[in-house]
Formats: structure tokens, C-alpha cells, sequence
């Protein structure tokens, strides 16, 4: 047993629970829930009928969807609480750390899931519900209780669950589904995997050592690099989609084209480095080129 095991295990036999507020936040996963409220924020942004939207209504759909992101979070935090506390990159959560009984952190992410479904179907529509309550169990179910220990492909299937906000924000002002608002979808699903598997090279021990099956640690890095490649060149194309089909313009396409090139410009680099030093430069840029991306759909269509 490693020393983060022999801690994490007197910590949960010795400690009484001593929640604070900020203990019950970080359940939320913040960073992970303020990419999910700015991608979801962005779909509503270029929805067609956006601008007869009420603010109030676009502040509810955008709160329940930062809740029901959150929500997801947290249970997903209660179920991998035995591997959280054997990783380093996690092993000071809340619940590994003690501070939060993994039932109360069930029964909050329970509750939260359950009043931000019910509020976005009761305020704006069914549809962006439907579409918020799937996201969420595909989220906890399918990939954190099911893919994530069973297969490498856990983030190839898996990401899907984190591409649904822009989709779920178009529904939010429009009640349906387009193929604008499924390539929204698209871009965010195909960046998963190459963004994941940057973070897998350099985490591979942590991953390991919990006997999480990722890519690195199941096929080895070469085979992790060239797929890291083959989705970020497959990406490029999906992320110009939205100026064909007329939802940005040509601004938009210019800056996705550019920072697309490089983002594939940092895979190829990865994959001639033998360190990972390139792997954690992927992995940042990676972060800043989805936020980009929808900043620069939000501005074209100002």
C-alpha cells in the first residue's frame, strides 16, 4: 500500500466528517463546470431566436446547467473515491481527504441533478432537460461506472458526455436539435480524446497504479501519439463546420483554421518528443483552444 492509501485510510477511520462549504463547491469540479456553463453559454449565443430570449431565462438555463454539470461531478467524485485517493493528481479531495462521508456526497449530487433537470424542463423546455438529464447519466453511468475501468476507450465514449453543453444551450432558446447544434457537439467530442490522452501520458503512473485502463497505459505511448494525431487532424475539418453551415462567418473560420493547425502542430510535436514536456504543453494549449474556439463563435457573431 502506497502512503497516499495509508493516509487516505486513517484519514477515513480516525477523522470525523467536517464539511465546509468549500469542501461541498469542490464536489462541483468548478474549473470542469465554468468550460461546461462557457460552451453551453456559447450554443445559446448563436441559437437562432437568441436575442427574444429573456435574460432571466438565460441565467436559469445557464445555472442549471453549471448545477447539473456539478452535480455529475460530485457523484462521480463519491463513486472513484477508492481511486481518487491513490492518485496524486486527486488524492486531495474532499472525500479521500475525509471531509466530506461519501453518502453525503452521493445524496448531494442526487438532489442537485434532480432540481436542475426538473428547473431547466419547468423554465425553458423539455427538450434542453431531456438533453441535460442524458448527458448527466451518460456522464456518472456509462462512463464513470461502466467504460472508465473496463476499456482504453473510456474517453473516446465517454467524452461525449462532456460535449453535450452547447448542445443542451441551443435547445435551451431553440427546443430542438440541429445539425449546427450536433456539430457543436462534434467539435467538443473529438477534442476529448487528444486533450485526455495528453494528460494520461504524463499522469501514465498515476493511471497505473490506480489500474485505470487508458491508452498509454494499455497500448503504450507511441500508439497513444498517433492517435492523439489522427484526432486532432480529423478535428480540424469539424471545427470549420459551423461557418458552412452558416452559424458563424468568416472570422470565425479563419481563427478556427489557425489555431486548429497548431493544435495539430502540438500533436506532432508530442509525438517526436521522447519526454513529455510536449505532452504538458499539449495538454495546456489543449484547454486554451476549446475556450478560444467558442470565444471566437461568441465574437463572429457579434
Amino acid at each position: 500500500m502506497s502512503m497516499s492509501e495509508t493516509s487516505a485510510t486513517m484519514t477515513d477511520l480516525n477523522a470525523p466528517f467536517e464539511a465546509s462549504v468549500s469542501d461541498y463547491f469542490s464536489l462541483l469540479k468548478p474549473r470542469v463546470m465554468s468550460l461546461v456553463v462557457f460552451t453551453g453559454f456559447a450554443g445559446m449565443w448563436v441559437a437562432p431566436e437568441f436575442t427574444q430570449l429573456h435574460p432571466v431565462l438565460m441565467m436559469t438555463a445557464m445555472l442549471c446547467l453549471a448545477v447539473g454539470a456539478g452535480a455529475a461531478g460530485a457523484i462521480n467524485m463519491w463513486f472513484d473515491r477508492d481511486i481518487d485517493a491513490i492518485m496524486k493528481r486527486t488524492e486531495k479531495r474532499a472525500i479521500p481527504m475525509g471531509h466530506i462521508a461519501p453518502d453525503s456526497a452521493l445524496s448531494f449530487g442526487i438532489i442537485l441533478s434532480v432540481l436542475s433537470v426538473m428547473m431547466m424542463g419547468v423554465a425553458l423546455n423539455w427538450m434542453a432537460a431531456g438533453l441535460l438529464a442524458f448527458a448527466n447519466f451518460f456522464y456518472v453511468v456509462i462512463y464513470t461506472m461502466w467504460l472508465k475501468r473496463r476499456t482504453p476507450q473510456n474517453i473516446v465514449i465517454g467524452g461525449a458526455a462532456g460535449a453535450f453543453p452547447p448542445m443542451i444551450g441551443w435547445a435551451a432558446v431553440t427546443g430542438d436539435i440541429t445539425m449546427a447544434s450536433v456539430a457543436l457537439f462534434a467539435i467538443i467530442f473529438f477534442w476529448t480524446p487528444p486533450h485526455f490522452w495528453a494528460l494520461a501520458l504524463f499522469a501514465n503512473s498515476d493511471y497505473t497504479r490506480a489500474k485505470i485502463p487508458m491508452l498509454p497505459v494499455t497500448s503504450g505511448e507511441k500508439t497513444t501519439k498517433i492517435q492523439m494525431l489522427l484526432y486532432t487532424l480529423i478535428l480540424l475539418p469539424i471545427t470549420l463546420s459551423p461557418y458552412f453551415l452558416d452559424v458563424a462567418g468568416i472570422g470565425y473560420g479563419i481563427s478556427a483554421l489557425l489555431m486548429g493547425l497548431f493544435f495539430i502542430f502540438t500533436s506532432i510535436k508530442v509525438f517526436a518528443d521522447k519526454t513529455h514536456k510536449s505532452a504538458k504543453l499539449m495538454f495546456g494549449y489543449s484547454v486554451f483552444y476549446l475556450f478560444a474556439l467558442f470565444l471566437a463563435l461568441i465574437i463572429d457573431k457579434v
